[in-house]
């Protein structure tokens, strides 16, 4: 299917080796692949183009429509196109962001969707927001107040999931331990400091009775940053989601000896406020289209699982586990007693030093 732009389509195709591989400006092309644009109503045997849209070459080579490898994606570099960069975990709860990321819904506008996929948690992308190095930030919800908390300026635009994350509480395959009540010092890998990983060990203290002060932690980044880790010590805990560690259950590198869920809805939707005032009413859209999106996915519950199972390479029966415990926001709407709630809490366990206030952070509608 051709993407259409008032009256130009664009697709990719190869050059001819017989074609020049310079630009009108003389300047030499890498890639073997260009974008070609013509007009509609003309023949297929207009210039070609290169990645910026400019002129490589006049040719009669004929093309098939048939033959051409079509590309749903305009020119990425032209200088009319935006980029909104989007930016998580690469699990299977970003489903839907990565479905309506593929259809690439605003090239008509010149905005071209990219996402990024960030293994190191919430706390790399708390940095990367601050940094301006993302645009959207699919965060935990706890992880994202807390930066907020310390300056960080972004806005939450709604959330992504409201239902509660289940951590699993891993040890190494070779541990002393087989149950939280064994442990006296509790040690924890974290994938670095302001970490869901970090701040659910908070929780988890209070779940289990440990006192606050008596927790250590180390940064270990990521997954294969803790497999590595367990290779020296296998007696610290590493907290992420059960479902994304358990095929390193299943194959005895990791020891699961607990779980522990957020007692708040876990992934928030983070903006910056340069991407707010770039984009503006862009961004609220594409929240919207992902919505819909995670609602259609829930409608189709089979069809989905097994999309999810090959797509994260994870066992159907995993998934089905996951979805009958996972809820995908499908509303902009926020429950604003929950939310206040969920601060409270946080407040008591030491994650937030202060009471937050909603309309300082929350941006669910575009004024």
């Amino acid at each position: 299917m051709l993407k259409k732009r008032s009256n130009y389509v664009s697709l990719s195709v190869q050059l001819p080796d017989t074609l020049p591989r310079t630009t009108a400006s003389g300047t030499l092309l890498a890639q073997p692949n260009f974008i070609i644009e013509f007009v509609r109503e003309q023949p297929l045997t207009k210039k070609y183009k290169d990645s910026c849209g400019q002129a490589v070459a006049n040719s009669n080579h004929q093309i098939s429509l048939e033959e051409i490898p079509i590309n749903p994606y305009f020119c990425p570099n032209s200088s009319k196109m935006k980029t909104i960069r989007i930016t998580g975990v690469p699990e299977h709860f970003n489903f839907p962001w990565k479905n309506v990321i593929q259809n690439q819904p605003f090239l008509e506008q010149d905005i071209e969707l990219e996402w990024v996929d960030e293994s190191r948690g919430s706390g790399q992308m708390n940095l990367s927001l601050r940094e301006g190095s993302t645009d959207i930030a699919l965060v935990l919800t706890e992880s994202f107040l807390k930066d907020f908390e310390a300056g960080n300026p972004s806005k939450m635009i709604g959330f992504h999931v409201i239902s509660p994350l289940i951590w699993g509480v891993h040890v190494g395959s070779q541990s002393d331990w087989d149950s939280l009540e064994q442990i006296d010092h509790p040690h924890f890998y974290i994938s670095r400091p302001g970490s869901g990983s970090n701040l659910m060990a908070l929780v988890l203290a209070e779940k289990v009775g440990w006192a606050a002060d008596s927790l250590s932690f180390e940064s270990i980044n990521n997954l294969p940053g803790v497999l590595q880790a367990y290779q020296k010590n296998p007696n610290g805990m590493f907290l992420w989601e059960k479902f994304t560690t358990k095929p390193w259950v299943d194959s005895n590198e990791l020891k699961r000896i607990g779980e522990v869920p957020s007692p708040w809805p876990c992934f928030a939707i983070i903006a910056t406020d340069q991407a707010l005032e770039e984009f503006g009413e862009i961004l609220y859209k594409l929240r919207d289209l992902v919505y819909e999106e995670a609602h259609a996915l829930e409608q189709d519950k089979e069809q989905s699982i097994r999309s999810i199972a090959t797509s994260y390479e994870l066992k159907e029966e995993d998934v089905e586990n996951w979805f009958g415990q996972t809820k995908w926001a499908t509303s902009h709407l926020v429950n604003l007693a929950e939310l206040k709630d969920s601060i409270q809490t946080m407040k008591h366990l030491g994650i937030l030093k202060e009471i937050q206030n909603e309309e300082d952070f929350l941006r669910i509608h575009w004024v």
